[in-house]
């Protein structure tokens, strides 16, 4: 009788989708010892190089049900993947604590009764005087601004993380095709998808990674999934002030929504946008700089040095991400939204046990 492990090397795999979620997927199953293909046509395009890496876990307010076991799963399992990525860079970490800052008195008030109900020690409240954010209110020149710290959460530069698992691709040789599927068939006991030039890929499994694209190859196989397009949009700001150093604020923070990360003493991150659209809204620097009452002066002077955007989908009507078997070695995992980075090892794991349970 074959052993489990003989079984994994002999089975064949194809990914469709190079982004974050594909990635990943890819990572830890060729860990496992499948054989990996990955296909995509335009795998530096997608919505994971527009995204800006926060890791929004251990302050999510909603601490059970689905949405919450997959957060905290991911929390436990970045940390052993970042060590094992270090491997191939060893620059690549996660960039802590993680702020959320309120100017709304209502938005502050259930921060604070999120914080005391769960007793939890990596969270604290942040009261105006803190010493958090006390640049913070010097740069902005204002004092009305509170909120919490999370010094679990932060961010991985996506840029950093996604070349780092090209490496690694690279180095256990997976294969890539930049290839566009159109089709996919069951036949017998295989999986038959078949490219925009008429060639045919055999596998014994199928992983649908490929975001809003996913739908089109499974509506011919009567599955009811509906995802949404969200575009979101980001600027990099550079100020021309020298009494304002960005370095001196805290490495990523959020202010009523906003997601900033200071690059460098002149630069910043502002982002994103919830746009249901797929063409970017015209002029994005005053809806993504305007989430305080006043701006200071060196951000209404700012001028955009860079601005990039990303459609993410989004499941519409039910809950997001869709992580489904839908058939005999037919996965999806898809529609992560804005989360993608965050839940990728959680996502990773689950492909992981529903393979392993269909080959036992």
């Amino acid at each position: 009788m074959k052993s489990l492990k003989e079984n994994f090397q002999k089975t064949k795999i194809l990914i469709i989708g190079s982004g974050i979620i594909g990635k990943f997927n890819a990572l830890e199953l060729s860990e496992l010892g499948f054989q990996i293909t990955i296909i995509d046509p335009t795998q530096h395009k997608n919505s994971s190089n527009a995204a800006l890496g926060l890791l929004m876990g251990n302050m999510y307010q909603k601490r059970r049900g689905r949405s919450w076991d997959l957060r905290k799963q991911s929390i436990e399992l970045w940390p052993q993947w970042i060590a094992f990525l270090q491997k191939f860079n060893n620059e690549l970490n996660i960039e802590k604590p993680l702020i959320q800052l309120t100017t709304n008195e209502e938005k502050f008030k259930k921060l604070e009764k999120f914080i005391y109900e769960n007793n939890d020690i990596n969270l604290r409240i942040l009261e105006r005087d803190s010493i958090f954010i006390k640049n913070i209110n010097k740069a902005f020149q204002t004092k009305n601004i509170k909120g919490m710290i999370s010094f679990e959460d932060g961010r991985i530069n996506p840029i950093s993380l996604l070349k780092t698992l090209d490496k690694y691709l690279k180095n256990k040789k997976i294969n890539f095709l930049e290839e566009e599927i159109i089709k996919i068939r069951k036949l017998d006991n295989q999986w038959i998808s078949t490219t925009r030039n008429n060639e045919e890929i055999k596998s014994d499994i199928v992983i649908l990674c490929n975001s809003l694209k996913a739908v089109d190859l499974i509506d011919n196989l009567s599955h009811n999934i509906k995802l949404k397009p969200v575009l979101g949009q980001a600027i990099e700001v550079g100020i021309n002030d020298a009494e304002v150093d960005l370095l001196s604020l805290p490495k990523q923070f959020n202010i009523n929504g906003k997601n900033i990360i200071p690059i460098s003493k002149n630069k910043l991150i502002i982002g994103s946008t919830d746009e249901y659209s797929t063409k970017p809204e015209e002029n994005i620097q005053e809806q993504l700089t305007n989430f305080l009452d006043k701006k200071p002066t060196w951000l209404m002077n700012g001028q955009i040095s860079r601005k990039w955007s990303g459609i993410r989908s989004r499941p519409d009507g039910e809950p997001s991400p869709i992580m489904k078997s839908l058939d005999d070695g037919l996965i999806i995992c898809t529609g992560f939204y804005k989360n993608g980075i965050l839940l990728a090892p959680a996502c990773s794991r689950w492909v992981a046990n529903e393979i392993k349970e269909y080959l036992s």
